[in-house]
């Protein structure tokens, strides 16, 4: 795969399935070089037969969800340069109306069980912000006053004076003759009016409301946010119904220490599940904390947990048959998908690869619908098989393009053993060709993340520009239990260091056609961190790439969003303890040429760690670099600008060429 074919990779939403078990409807969206945005539209894909149909031609639709009564899909769309909004189609096709204009846009929407309503989720920008002022632009705006921690978020900025808040708005008729906007006389007759339906906000609380959640008899709704006199200090979420006619919010499933992230009730009604993770008496203690399921009764009485997070880590929950629930477990840089019964039973019905990501319950089936990344396609639809014969079926085949004008390289699966004699897991990918190839480590962020074995558009890319690629999961990482992802804390540099060094000499000594003389090392966030604090220990790399790096752990507090609970939670509350694990302090031992990548908007590792490490860098004699792009955030390399997207990558293969050239240095 080359950089400038990324228009090629298709990303399928969460789909939303006909109450009949007909047919399910997804999003598929892609970069466009043409728009410099992610464009994409809306999918029918039948589940008895038959060729996926595109029924939307939006600029951006997303996000569907079918109405419990068969009739009708809300979704979200995006224009170019404009937020997101509710709209309403048919089911059956045809024009969709639109349903909110909410001044910072809409999302997640979702059906009351009787299909009368909706509620969604929008930002309440307060006044004289973002726009509600006229004449007065951002820079002239009041002065802000800051009491709290939780005062930015990385992709949005200052968060306090726009909270996420929970609206319900009636269902509009797409069928009903569309409302006209008076003109003239009827104009000057009358007061001017919304042509759209009138919304009502449910929720004013000082936290974002993550999600919404209808209860069986549609009198409430379940959310999951943060609420209490201690809602600045923790990062505990908690679970709240809130009566579609008062607003009242009352606690669900309350536990002091547990922080939910997701929930669902049971097909029939009878059952409310939920994921949640232990995060102490403190509420930040989060490091390797495993979301665990939980099961109560519909009113969320007598929860009991089901599965234990010191092996099992859980995300994503979908209703299975009439009481059961479906769930994915990560393990061991892949994904099982489990359903489970209200007596804590499981059954696996698929694990490996293709790794399992978003759910959806087929009514009327023990099947399972599931986005999922296989070795040679970044995302589809499958339909996976529960009744006793483990399988699944692709339904649909977006990747046909990419696959037909690439080639894809397929990895080797590797176990290391560290210094220690622990067990290191990770994958090697080789080009083409005989070789020798010279050889890049990369490094995951996290730490608490995980890389799998299955299709990933950057190692893809260096792969075809003629690099070996060696990766793994070293201690630290996610999908191998709470003592794999917490062996690192208080520690950083030392287990995970030993262990992607074990794992990078076990992959030049056994596989084949790798150049044990010629290797680089990248990684990016705290990939970006071991990279800079290997290569301040270890020069035997011909080149680094340090991106978007957590490079100095005393600075990170208060700079990033999260700086003032995720530094002190893995380096600690001392700043012994924090430069003992700084690669800031340590580069003036750095002889390697490094090449540091970082975006303007960055508040997880905000933009003042690069330039400070880049400085550092120079200061030391070291052949160094920056790239800085404008506009972007943390999540450049995963959902930048696709023309930015590129760019970076023309820039990491270029650093390349210059410090490893594939064909090695030309001799003459």
């Amino acid at each position: 795969m080359r950089a400038d074919q990324l228009p090629l990779l298709f990303t399928v939403g969460q789909p939303t399935v006909a109450p009949d078990g007909s047919f399910a409807v997804v999003s598929a969206t892609r970069p466009s070089f043409e728009a410099d945005a992610y464009t994409g539209q809306l999918w029918r894909i039948p589940l008895h037969g038959g060729a996926p149909t595109r029924i939307t031609r939006g600029f951006r639709d997303t996000a569907p969800a079918l109405s419990p009564d068969g009739r009708l899909l809300a979704f979200v769309r995006s224009d170019p340069g404009q937020p997101g909004q509710i709209w309403v189609a048919p089911a059956t096709g045809g024009e969709a109306a639109q349903v909110t204009d909410a001044p910072l846009g809409a999302s997640a929407p979702a059906w009351s069980p009787d299909s009368a309503s909706l509620v969604y989720l929008a930002r309440v920008p307060d006044h004289g912000r973002y726009g509600t002022l006229e004449g007065v632009p951002a820079p002239q705006e009041d002065p802000r006053h800051l009491t709290g921690y939780q005062i930015q978020a990385n992709g949005l900025g200052w968060s306090t004076d726009r909270i996420a808040q929970l609206f319900v708005v009636a269902t509009p008729d797409p069928y009903a003759e569309p409302p006209i906007a008076p003109v003239g006389r009827a104009a000057a007759a009358q007061e001017a009016t919304s042509l759209l339906p009138a919304s009502r906000q449910l929720t004013h609380g000082a936290s974002d409301v993550e999600s919404a959640l209808f209860t069986p008899d549609g009198s409430g709704v379940v959310i999951v946010t943060q609420r209490g006199a201690d809602l600045d200090v923790t990062v505990r979420s908690s679970l709240y119904r809130v009566d579609v006619a008062t607003g009242e919010e009352t606690p669900v499933l309350a536990d002091g220490r547990i922080s939910y992230v997701a929930a669902t009730y049971s097909a029939d009604g009878a059952h409310l599940y939920a994921l949640g993770a232990d995060m102490g008496e403190d509420g930040v203690h989060f490091v390797a904390a495993n979301p665990s399921l939980y099961v109560a009764d519909a009113e969320g009485r007598s929860p009991r947990r089901l599965t234990d997070p010191v092996e099992v880590e859980l995300h994503h929950l979908a209703p299975a048959g009439a009481a059961d629930v479906w769930t994915v477990r990560a393990q061991r840089g892949s994904s099982e998908l489990w359903r489970v019964t209200p007596a804590g039973d499981v059954v696996s019905v698929w694990s490996g690869s293709p790794t399992v990501g978003l759910i959806a319950g087929i009514p009327g089936s023990d099947d399972a619908l599931a986005t999922v990344t296989s070795v040679d396609a970044p995302s589809e639809l499958a339909r996976v098989t529960g009744d006793g014969e483990p399988g699944q079926q692709f339904l649909t085949a977006f990747a046909e393009g990419l696959q037909a004008a690439t080639s894809i390289a397929t990895p080797t699966e590797l176990t290391a053993t560290s210094r220690d004699g622990y067990p290191v897991h990770g994958w090697v990918i080789t080009p083409q060709g005989p070789g020798p190839h010279p050889v890049l480590l990369n490094i995951h962020g996290g730490p608490y993340a995980d890389y799998t074995g299955d299709f990933f558009d950057e190692f893809q890319i260096l792969s075809e520009a003629g690099y070996a690629v060696v990766y793994c999961n070293p201690r630290g990482s996610a999908s191998y239990g709470q003592a794999h992802g917490a062996a690192i804390t208080g520690n950083f540099g030392g287990l995970d260091t030993d262990d992607v060094l074990s794992f990078l000499d076990h992959a030049l000594a056994t596989v084949p056609g790798l150049d044990a003389d010629r290797v680089g090392i990248m990684g990016g966030s705290y990939g970006g961190y071991l990279s800079a604090w290997i290569i301040a220990h270890e020069h035997r790399f011909a080149g680094a790439i340090v991106e978007r790096g957590f490079l100095d752990p005393a600075s990170f507090l208060g700079a990033s969003d999260i700086g003032w609970y995720f530094m002190p939670g893995y380096n600690g509350h001392t700043l012994a303890e924090q430069d003992r694990q700084s690669p800031m302090l340590l580069a003036d031992q750095v002889t390697t040429p490094t090449f540091v990548v970082h975006s303007e908007l960055d508040l997880r590792c905000p933009l003042s760690q690069g330039l400070r490490y880049f400085t550092a860098l120079k200061q030391a004699g070291v052949d160094t670099e920056m790239l800085v792009f404008p506009g972007e955030n943390h999540e450049l390399s995963r959902s930048g600008t696709p023309w930015h997207r590129r760019q970076r990558f023309d820039a990491i293969l270029d650093w390349w060429d210059r410090h490893l050239p594939v064909h090695g240095p030309v001799e003459g």
